[in-house]
């Protein structure tokens, strides 16, 4: 439920050391707004791919830049500089430079609250829990709705899914017609990120059919792959609206996770968006 409430980004709740550069983050319900400063000679690549370990920036920006300029190059080569009074979104899979003398200044509402902290030590080859989701009777309610006000639906639950996922530590992969994928460390943080979001879009006149399953999954540039994927991608076709999981060990692990309301091979008591499989 939107709450009416303001925060101000000089009283942050924390502030983040990112190299020769400084994040100042406040938090606001599912939301995370953080300023970046980046000093003269700031570099992805030099400051932050050391503590990262990942070749590129994984991470999905939006923000408005304050001042200052910053230069970006994409996987594929492509580039473009960011300027004061631009507002901008980047996907993952970049490098980004301070260009000039004058530090870089932007306020970023996706993509700051893990920005700069290490990810656990391993592997592209990992074990995650896979999240997809789709909307419930979409194409009658385009139909019934238009185009337009369609559109507009729609984007406001990507733009809420972005939240959440970002919220409880997940990582979008993308968007799948109605949908999205995403992958999360932990079958907890999946968990709680499914029972929020079909919990949050009946605030947009919306229903949503989720699956999740835990498995071996590889990273592969912006895109995940392995049977696990698929095996989640069946799970939420069978779904109905609220959240199907896949395995035994997505319900007991979120269980140990904080949802002891969560038991394997019986629908679940307290929560009727949640059927075991």
């Amino acid at each position: 439920m939107a709450k009416f409430q303001k925060r101000n980004l000089g009283n942050p709740d924390e502030v983040r050391s990112v190299g020769r550069g400084r994040l100042e983050l406040v938090e606001m319900g599912d939301a995370a707004f953080g300023r970046i400063i980046y000093q003269p000679g700031w570099r992805w690549s030099e400051d932050l791919k050391p503590t990262i370990g990942t070749d590129q920036c994984e991470i999905h920006h939006v923000g408005y830049c304050i001042s200052g300029r910053l230069r970006v190059e994409m996987r594929d080569g492509s580039s473009m500089e960011l300027l004061a009074g631009d507002v901008f979104e980047v996907p993952p899979g970049h490098d980004a430079w301070v260009v000039g003398d004058e530090p870089w200044v932007s306020v970023d509402w996706t993509g700051r609250r893990w920005f700069g902290k290490a990810p656990e030590a391993g592997s592209q080859r990992v074990l995650a829990t896979i999240l997809f989701t789709d909307l419930v009777g979409s194409t009658q309610l385009a139909a019934r709705v238009g185009d337009l006000a369609w559109r507009e639906r729609l984007a406001g639950y990507h733009e809420l899914l972005a939240r959440l996922i970002e919220r409880h530590r997940g990582r979008q992969i993308g968007t799948t017609g109605d949908g999205i994928l995403a992958t999360f460390d932990s079958p907890a943080h999946a968990v709680r990120c499914a029972l929020d979001s079909a919990g949050r879009v009946g605030e947009l006149d919306l229903e949503q059919r989720a699956g999740l399953h835990t498995g071996e999954v590889e990273y592969a540039g912006e895109d995940v792959r392995g049977v696990a994927v698929h095996l989640a991608a069946r799970v939420a076709a069978a779904a109905g609206a609220g959240v199907r999981h896949g395995r035994p060990a997505v319900v007991d692990a979120a269980g140990a996770g904080g949802h002891p309301e969560l038991r394997h091979g019986r629908p679940c008591p307290r929560d009727p968006r949640v059927w075991p499989r």
